[in-house]
């Protein structure tokens, strides 16, 4: 590990209880700041609606730490949008988010978009699918924003159990975004979850980032913050214990080709070659090939999209 990597997990790697609650809370009065908490969801029926629950109790009513809660329903077919809205959520369809610019579906697309319904100076994404989710996911992760003004993202850290096992989860990560990221960019071999979906930073380092528009995103975002505001404006904080649904292999593999050409695209900008996945199932004549492509495409920074440009200066 670069001796800079070991400073910044001395300097910049903090835990929820090092920031008590009421200290975030006044320097978010004292700086004016206000934070959006953005959920992407998708068939998240059964969680989603206890995540906004959870926020709105511990940090809009109890402690006015969040302004606003958006769940951005990326073509849900279950009742998704119905279950964020009765706990306090305020939901929009990703659809609905600059029409002129046909959706795709992925998650990158739809944080993307979430910048343009959301006024936060700061935003929080967290992932819908968690389960026995706490707060603190949102006050820890977002408490370095505030009370810390040379940072601009922090990411969440945590433990992630698999089917009992403690420390299994996160098998993309390790199987394929830390290798790439110690391999070639290895400032950031210090983020102990750098795929986790538990993040937050300021608009005006989001807006000026492209966004990969599938599961390529929490990488690209973390390399190109990299690149654009220094390994000292970046940072994590330990929330605990992530639980949440676990992919299947082939999901997984889906979800690693798309890190991976995130990963390329970023080494050599060059020759934009929309590849392709194949994977087998084993059908009634043997295994069966099943080709998937892989999301290449990438939405600009925000900053370049006029309907944006135009409700900023609004």
């Amino acid at each position: 590990m670069l001796n800079e990597v070991e400073r910044w997990l001395s300097t910049h790697s903090w835990s929820v209880t090092d920031r008590p609650l009421h200290r975030v809370l006044a320097a978010k009065r004292s700086s004016g700041q206000s934070v959006s908490v953005v959920l992407p969801a998708l068939n998240e029926e059964e969680t989603v609606g206890e995540i906004v629950s959870a926020i709105r109790h511990d940090l809009v009513h109890q402690v006015p730490l969040v302004d606003e809660i958006v769940v951005v329903d990326s073509g849900s077919t279950d009742r998704t949008s119905e279950v964020a809205a009765a706990a306090g959520a305020t939901v929009v369809h990703r659809d609905a988010i600059l029409p002129r610019i046909p959706a795709v579906p992925g998650k990158g697309e739809v944080l993307w978009r979430s910048l343009l319904v959301t006024r936060g100076d700061i935003v929080c994404f967290v992932d819908a699918d968690l389960k026995e989710f706490s707060s603190d996911f949102v006050s820890g992760i977002v408490g370095p924003l505030l009370t810390d003004p040379g940072v601009d993202l922090v990411k969440a850290m945590y433990d992630r159990p698999l089917g009992g096992a403690a420390g299994q989860g996160g098998r993309v990560t390790e199987l394929m975004a830390r290798p790439l990221l110690n391999m070639h960019w290895p400032q950031l071999a210090g983020f102990v979850q750098p795929l986790g979906g538990e993040y937050a930073a300021r608009r005006s380092l989001l807006e000026r980032l492209p966004f990969p528009v599938g599961y390529g995103v929490e990488l690209g975002m973390l390399v190109d913050a990299l690149h654009l505001v220094g390994l000292d404006a970046l940072a994590q904080v330990d929330v605990g214990v992530r639980k949440h649904r676990h992919q299947d292999g082939q999901a997984l593999g889906r979800m690693s080709a798309a890190i991976y050409r995130t990963a390329q695209l970023r080494l050599a900008r060059g020759h934009m070659i929309r590849p392709a996945l194949t994977q087998f199932e084993r059908g009634a004549q043997g295994f069966e090939p099943r080709t998937h492509s892989v999301d290449t495409e990438e939405r600009p920074p925000m900053t370049e999209i006029e309907e944006y440009v135009e409700r900023k200066a609004a």
